[in-house]
């Protein structure tokens, strides 16, 4: 059977599947919470879910239920994480010798294993406190972020132009954006006319289709006589072997390149922390007063993402035309903080889609970043670099969304829109790293030029 090196199919119906059902796990917790608050069936369109007067019992049992449901959401990531921080590490980290098919195909699993528990869950009404021990099985199987470095390593180990490489790598993020968008939209329509308990089976399926894509007829990076090799290795030698090749990353490179890798992985967490843990929120924010929304109007909302996903794929592909990448990541970041500004003082419906407009290109910084981080290594050590991208990936993942629910559970009764400030102010830190790269002429394309001279030297060697 003839294979195909095309990978972006496998990444859009996963996040499709992935979209689809990341509101409806919220909105299934914050239902069953409010039932046993309540001690009654939750009905969406009843506005006495969403009370507006202070003085009301009812009011201050409505910012409970935000409070716990914003608790239960940190309380499930962390169970996930924990396993899943090493699954990503070893599994992309290899993908250099191994193939990167396994970082793919194990997350999918993974998936499909929590939409088929959240339908039973959902359709025979088990306990929530199963879902810890689904997130925890799940986690072993690897997280999104072990999808997406695989994904993106196998991409820029297929790519050998630089201007092709940024590009492609863009297109997948514009692809995360614009699917989870519609997906989203997509949740609240299926929500209503369906319920939960099918929509998760929608989603199983999903899963399956991808799981055999993956299997049968896609391509994997890595030769069949040296996969054939490493599966004769034992797992001490793999672990030794996988811990070795990130270190010798660091370890081997020029102390200029070094230095520039650190700087670089750290403007990426402390951006990506900012933007995960201010984005995850949406959703609580939007059910409380005065917002009020019901599950449609959230899926609007997440479908509002779609545009800005493809203005910042549009960003990405002109900007990087006339400007340094560097660049590029500032412009970014700018936008992001006027979105979060403004999201902290929405509190009518128009102004909180409208938030979507100076947030036109805060996705740009994330591939623009991973772009740079690869251009600087050579091509044998891009597993070992997304390995470190995927591992920053589920840690500060899982410390943002952990630390902004927190924040939310404890600011929410006084100003909810603190939360969306802090995320803001908190750009000030990859902006600052950013700068100090620009004043001393530390930046991707000049380090960029090593990478040429290293290979040379190493064709050479061989030869």
């Amino acid at each position: 059977m003839r294979k195909v090196l095309c990978v972006e199919p496998v990444i859009f119906v996963y996040i499709f599947a992935f979209s689809l059902t990341t509101p409806l796990v919220q909105q299934f917790i914050y239902r069953r919470l409010w039932e046993q608050e309540y001690n009654s069936t939750f009905v969406s369109n009843n506005v006495s879910h969403c009370e507006q007067n202070q003085s009301s019992p009812a009011y201050i049992k409505q910012k409970a239920i935000q409070e716990k449901a914003s608790v239960f959401n940190m309380q499930l990531d962390l169970t996930r994480a924990i396993p899943s921080l090493t699954v990503a590490f070893v599994i992309v980290a290899n993908g250099d010798r191994q193939g990167h098919k396994r970082s793919l195909v194990l997350p999918s699993m993974g998936a499909l294993i929590s939409s088929i528990s959240f339908t039973a869950i959902s359709y025979f009404s088990l306990s929530l406190s199963v879902l810890f021990a689904v997130a925890f099985i799940t986690g072993m199987f690897g997280s999104i972020a072990t999808f997406l470095g695989g994904g993106f390593a196998y991409i820029a180990e297929e790519c050998h132009d630089e201007k092709q490489k940024t590009t492609r790598i863009a297109v997948v993020d514009l692809i995360f954006g614009v699917v989870s968008g519609l997906a989203g939209l997509s949740s609240g329509y299926f929500l209503r006319e369906i319920g939960f308990a099918w929509t998760f089976v929608i989603a199983s399926l999903l899963h399956v289709i991808n799981i055999i894509y993956i299997v049968f007829f896609l391509e994997d990076t890595a030769g069949i006589s040296q996969l054939q090799h490493e599966e004769s290795e034992s797992w001490k030698e793999l672990l030794r072997e996988t811990f070795s090749g990130v270190y010798m990353l660091f370890k081997t490179a020029p102390y200029k390149k070094r230095i520039l890798i650190i700087l670089l992985l750290f403007t990426f967490m402390t951006y990506l922390f900012t933007v995960l843990g201010g984005s995850s929120l949406f959703t609580l924010y939007e059910l409380d007063e005065p917002l009020c929304w019901n599950e449609v109007y959230i899926g609007y909302g997440a479908a509002a993402f779609t545009s800005v996903s493809v203005t910042s794929f549009l960003g990405v592909y002109l900007f990087s035309k006339c400007l340094k990448d560097i660049y590029i990541v500032f412009i970014g970041i700018f936008s992001y903080i006027g979105g979060m500004i403004m999201a902290a003082f929405a509190k009518t419906t128009l102004l909180m889609f409208l938030v979507r407009v100076p947030s036109l290109f805060c996705f740009m910084p994330i591939p623009v970043l991973r772009s740079m981080l690869s251009k600087v290594v050579l091509p044998g050590e891009q597993g070992a670099v997304f390995a470190c991208i995927a591992c920053l990936e589920v840690v500060t993942g899982t410390m943002s969304i952990s630390v902004f629910n927190i924040l939310y559970a404890t600011t929410v009764a006084w100003f909810s829109g603190f939360s969306f400030l802090l995320s803001a102010g908190l750009c000030l830190i990859p902006l600052s790293v950013l700068c100090w790269l620009l004043c001393t002429s530390w930046n991707g394309e000049d380090l960029a030029l090593l990478v040429p001279e290293e290979v040379s030297s190493i064709e050479s060697a061989d030869s």
